[in-house]
């Protein structure tokens, strides 16, 4: 994949053959209308798998929750961010002058009638709508997407078009990942809207802008290696 960045952070990292998911991956040239999506977790996982921000392996974050395992596959947007301009857009929706970015890249479900085995993979997907949601006082949003040419999920336009249990059990999973066996109390998160595709890009736009904001720096120090 073309991409300026890829050599100088695989010789900045020791990396050479292996990019960066986050910050060494294109988005694609089409986004927000078609991106690349880097694929964390699939539904037969029973644990979470987080890629770690420095390396850019995949670890081993907590145990799913019981049986609850994620119905799609799962990851985040390459070179996305969700800071000011992500946080913006969720004040000027929910109304709560105190949402901030949650720091982290924008993350997405993408849904296939196609059997994926493991994660760690690049796909192409077309977003279709998102949750806005909530961690405590971060905006954390979840993008929905279909995977490009899918022969069953793959004409869909809008979240409209999703099949309103497929949405339900999307729903369900974020509202109670963060909880684990024998914590007290729950996690502090909520969905306050599910939005559709004009939304989507537009969070997916404003998180480039984000990125670009956070790490505008990034090729310059990396042409020095």
């Amino acid at each position: 994949m073309n991409n300026s960045l890829m050599d100088p952070i695989g010789r900045l990292m020791g990396l050479r053959y292996k990019s960066h998911p986050w910050h060494g991956v294109d988005i694609g040239k089409d986004a927000p209308n078609l991106i690349t999506c880097y694929i964390e977790m699939v539904p037969t996982d029973t644990v979470k798998y987080e890629v770690d921000k420095e390396s850019g392996y995949l670890r081993l974050d907590r145990p799913q929750k019981y049986s609850n395992t994620v119905p799609a596959l799962y990851g985040f947007i390459p070179q996305s961010y969700s800071a000011e301009k992500v946080a913006e857009f969720c004040r000027e929706k929910t109304g709560r002058p105190e949402i901030t970015g949650d720091k982290d890249p924008i993350d997405i479900c993408v849904m296939t009638e196609k059997e994926i085995t493991h994660g760690d993979i690049l796909v192409r997907a077309i977003p279709i709508g998102g949750f806005r949601m909530l961690d405590g006082n971060e905006a954390d949003d979840k993008i929905i997407a279909v995977l490009a040419g899918d022969v069953v999920y793959g004409g869909f336009k809008d979240i409209g078009d999703a099949p309103e249990l497929i949405i339900e059990r999307l729903k369900h999973y974020f509202l109670t990942y963060k909880d684990l066996p024998g914590k007290a109390g729950k996690a502090q998160v909520e969905i306050t809207h599910t939005y559709g595709a004009e939304e989507a890009r537009e969070v997916i736009e404003r998180s480039m802008e984000d990125y670009q904001n956070r790490f505008k720096n990034l090729k310059t120090l990396l042409s020095d290696y």
